[in-house]
C-alpha cells in the first residue's frame, strides 16, 4: 500500500514584476493557504517520507511554508522540471521513477496537471464527494490525499487510487473563500 498526496501552489502574485511565469511568487493569500494547509497535514498525522516538486519559485515558496507547519522541514524535496506545467501523463512518468522505498510520497505542482491526475487516478463513483469537488476545481494549496494498492511505485496507473482526504484552504478558512462579484 502506498498513499500520493497531491499539493498545488499556493496563491501566486499576478502583480509581481516578473519576466517568466516560471519566477512568479506567491502573494500574502497564498502563504495564509500553505500555513493551513500544513496546520491540517500536521494534525492529520499524514505521513510523508518523500517530497517531489516543481522547482518554480511559486511551489517552492509553498513548501517553505507548508513543510514546517506540516512537521516536514527534515526532507528535502527533489527538485524536478519536468514538473512544471505538467500535464497528467508526464507527473505518472515522475510518480512511476520514485521506486519502492517511499511508502508516503507527496508531489507539488500546478494545474490543470494536478488535477487531472487526481481525476484520472480516482475512478469515478457516484457517491465520491471528494472527487466531485476535485472536477469542479483543484484550488489553490489544495491537498488531495490518495492510497494506491502497489507495492512499487512503478506499477501505479489510472484508476487505482481512492481519496483518503481532500482539504482546500477555504475549507480551514472562509475568509480565503474565491472572491465572487
Amino acid at each position: 500500500m502506498k498513499s500520493l498526496t497531491i499539493l498545488r501552489h499556493a496563491k501566486s502574485g499576478w502583480d509581481a514584476p516578473v519576466e517568466r511565469d516560471f519566477d512568479r511568487p506567491i502573494n500574502p493569500r497564498g502563504r495564509r493557504g500553505a500555513e493551513l494547509v500544513g496546520q491540517y497535514a500536521k494534525r492529520q498525522g499524514l505521513s510523508i517520507d518523500r517530497i517531489i516538486a516543481s522547482p518554480a519559485v511559486r511551489v517552492i515558496e509553498t513548501l517553505d511554508i507548508f513543510q514546517p507547519a506540516a512537521g516536514l522541514d527534515a526532507i528535502e524535496p527533489h527538485w524536478d522540471r519536468r514538473i512544471y506545467l505538467a500535464s497528467a501523463a508526464t507527473l505518472l512518468d515522475v510518480i512511476r521513477e520514485t521506486g519502492r522505498d517511499a511508502r508516503h510520497l507527496l508531489i507539488a505542482g500546478h494545474n490543470p496537471g494536478l488535477e487531472d491526475l487526481i481525476l484520472m487516478l480516482v475512478p469515478e463513483t457516484p457517491d465520491d464527494a471528494l472527487r466531485a469537488k476535485v472536477e469542479e476545481k483543484l484550488p489553490t494549496a489544495a491537498l488531495a490525499r490518495l492510497e494506491i494498492d502497489i507495492d512499487d511505485w512503478h506499477a501505479i496507473d489510472w484508476g487505482q487510487a481512492r481519496f483518503t482526504a481532500f482539504i482546500r484552504p477555504r475549507d480551514l478558512d472562509p475568509a480565503l473563500s474565491p472572491v465572487i462579484d
